[in-house]
């Protein structure tokens, strides 16, 4: 038996047909005739000296020795797939993808993209709008935003500033409801977003941080914080906004936060890539854009008493 390595194209052939357990069906997956997929194959088995696989009457299934090569290859052809891509993202210095959740991209980054694209215009970005946790090296991305409590050590990640929840609604409705007692009486708007923190903040954290017992349980409920904003920027009622999502309907006017007093989340956004890559060129300038531009808002927190959730009595 050689020791030597046999073809790559007769591995390929071996592991498609190893997880379909169907030589037709492999040779689908790569295109070529079942013929030419069986001839990769006995070559292969030659080469090993041995069979693979054993030819049933419709079906194939793998022998010992095919059994035990077959997870390893499989490997093999993934980690050669996420090297070839990781190298084809290294070398394409002008494009970058940037994937962030939903909100944070309706509501931050797309009302102020055409300012980095005006500063790069030979970065071709692309965006995944997405609340899905993704692998950097397998993904495809080049950055990943992330609101979180935890930091992944894998990568390199820079902490955005803290972010903290105060309640927003129209001007209109700000006219009537004009002190922290007649919220309870108004129609509030439940934001579910971070329903999955250990200590997810809501109505009863705000209310306890302004002295207040009060556990508002109706009204409108969204699993997307955007759609929360929306809603209350259209008179629906009032909702408890993160810093992030509610900015810009802030700086324009279509919200107000009458209420000085915000109380802190127990998570974060962060800014994350894959390590040794921060230096790239277009991950370097996506980051320090996207800095620069949190650091011109930041004066908005000055206006509020913001409490952290461990300094809010319990009910």
């Amino acid at each position: 038996m050689p020791d030597r390595l046999p073809p790559l194209t007769a591995l390929r052939a071996f592991d498609a047909a190893a997880r379909h357990m169907s030589f037709q069906a492999a040779a689908a997956e790569l295109n070529v005739t079942p013929a030419a997929l069986s001839f990769q194959i006995k070559s292969l088995e030659e080469h090993f000296g041995g069979p693979l696989f054993r030819r049933l009457n419709r079906a194939v299934e793998l022998t010992e020795a095919g059994r035990a090569l077959a997870p390893g290859c499989a490997r093999g052809f993934r980690e050669l797939s996420t090297a070839w891509q990781t190298a084809r993202r290294i070398s394409e210095t002008n494009t970058l993808t940037v994937t962030a959740g939903p909100a944070l991209t309706a509501k931050w980054l797309a009302p102020r993209l055409y300012e980095f694209a005006r500063v790069h215009p030979e970065i071709d970005l692309r965006f995944s709008a997405s609340l899905q946790i993704v692998d950097l090296e397998n993904a495809g991305v080049d950055v990943a935003i992330r609101f979180s409590a935890n930091v992944d050590e894998r990568y390199f990640s820079i902490p955005v500033r803290k972010e903290w929840m105060t309640p927003v609604m129209t001007p209109a409705l700000a006219e009537r409801y004009t002190t922290p007692e007649s919220l309870t009486d108004a129609p509030l708007i439940f934001d579910d977003s971070l329903a999955s923190l250990q200590n997810p903040p809501g109505w009863p954290n705000w209310f306890r941080a302004m002295g207040m017992d009060f556990e508002p349980t109706h009204g409108p409920r969204f699993s997307n914080a955007d759609h929360a904003i929306d809603a209350a920027a259209a008179g629906m009622g009032i909702v408890l906004g993160r810093r992030a999502i509610i900015l810009q309907d802030l700086l324009e006017g279509r919200l107000v936060a009458p209420f000085k007093t915000a109380v802190e989340i127990d998570a974060q956004f962060n800014f994350a890539c894959l390590k040794g890559t921060e230096t790239r060129p277009n991950v370097a300038a996506f980051r320090d854009w996207f800095f620069s531009e949190i650091e011109k808002t930041a004066y908005v927190s000055d206006d509020f008493e913001i409490i952290p959730s461990s300094g809010i009595r319990p009910a």
